[in-house]
């Protein structure tokens, strides 16, 4: 959304294509913007870890990219684009238009070392397709991303900052606790019935935003326990910035809104997805938040730890990403 914004500021005309909830949030955040549908990856996740489970789907993944990549090429026949921004789409890519991959995971962990380096090969091939990569991130420390965005050998790699939709809002504390869900299922609703169960038998002042961007706006209470199906990115800053602490999976977009906002957050990665367990450990080794495995979900104990109710902030003001689409836009 940081993007989105600061092209429309820069006078870029902004078309928009994603599928599922993505490009339902999408459509809701900015209407007044033409979008367009892209055929979904389909990946299925199982109860067992993230990595496996895609790796079984590989064929099925890699035909997917190619059909997104022929359907893009069409896009900017029709529309007669003339530049491309990418967020972690591997087939969003046409020769001769600038096509940009966004991502901060250009090192993908692992859990077998014999293999890291032939994964890292062939996305270090197909991040190679695309004329620049913007990594969303400061390009030394302190960084959000660690090793997952620094020390990659890519042709053409550029920090342009953190990017949060989010602001830094001084408002009163009202909840002692949100909970923002996110991610895929089955672990979305594994964790939505877990935090419910222990919210609803709580004595806190507790909201649960569900994350589910297709459904309608809903509202439910039970004690002192509201849950509403999702927020507009306006609504979701001021309910956070009013919360004592702020439950929410460890993935990067999250984390950069946390930060952006200052508060205290206990951070649950999605059980199997390195990637998230990575960041957790990696930013409550470094102070910045506190992690609990979904197994041992604790959100009485975390409360209970707080030091202040105030979180460690990183600054950051966009400036960055203003200069890199303006070379972009140039070109």
């Amino acid at each position: 959304m940081p993007v989105i914004e600061e092209l429309l500021k820069q006078g870029a005309e902004v078309l928009l294509a994603s599928d599922g909830g993505s490009l339902a949030l999408l459509k809701a955040e900015y209407p007044a913007l033409d979008a367009f549908e892209l055929p979904g990856y389909n990946v299925r996740y199982g109860k067992g870890g993230m990595v496996l489970s895609i790796a079984r789907q590989l064929p099925s993944i890699g035909k997917a990219i190619g059909h997104e990549n022929k359907v893009v090429m069409s896009m900017v026949k029709d529309h007669k684009i003339t530049g491309i921004i990418s967020d972690n789409r591997y087939g969003c890519y046409v020769k001769g238009v600038p096509s940009i991959f966004l991502s901060h995971q250009l090192n993908v962990r692992v859990p077998w070392p014999f293999v890291e380096g032939l994964v890292r090969k062939i996305q270090y091939m197909m991040i190679n397709m695309f004329d620049e990569c913007w990594v969303p991130d400061f390009a030394g420390a302190p960084n959000l991303s660690g090793e997952l965005g620094h020390d990659v050998q890519l042709k053409d790699v550029k920090y342009i900052g953190p990017l949060s939709r989010m602001q830094k809002l001084d408002r009163p504390i009202t909840y002692d606790v949100v909970a923002v869900l996110s991610g895929p299922e089955p672990q979305r609703t594994f964790f939505e019935e877990k935090l419910i169960d222990q919210l609803k038998h709580a004595n806190l002042k507790s909201l649960l935003v569900s994350g589910k961007t297709k459904a309608p706006i809903g509202i439910t209470k039970e004690g002192n326990l509201e849950v509403i199906t999702y927020l507009t990115a306006k609504d979701l800053n001021e309910k956070m910035s009013a919360a004592k602490l702020i439950v929410a999976r460890s993935g990067y977009s999250t984390i950069m809104d946390l930060v952006k906002i200052g508060k205290p957050a206990l951070l649950i990665p999605t059980p199997g997805q390195t990637e998230q367990e990575y960041l957790a450990y990696r930013l409550a080794q470094n102070g910045w938040f506190s992690t609990h495995p979904q197994s041992d979900l604790n959100i009485a104990q975390a409360l209970n730890d707080l030091k202040s109710e105030e979180g460690k902030e990183m600054t950051f003001d966009h400036t960055l990403l203003r200069g890199v689409i303006s070379d972009w836009l140039k070109v």
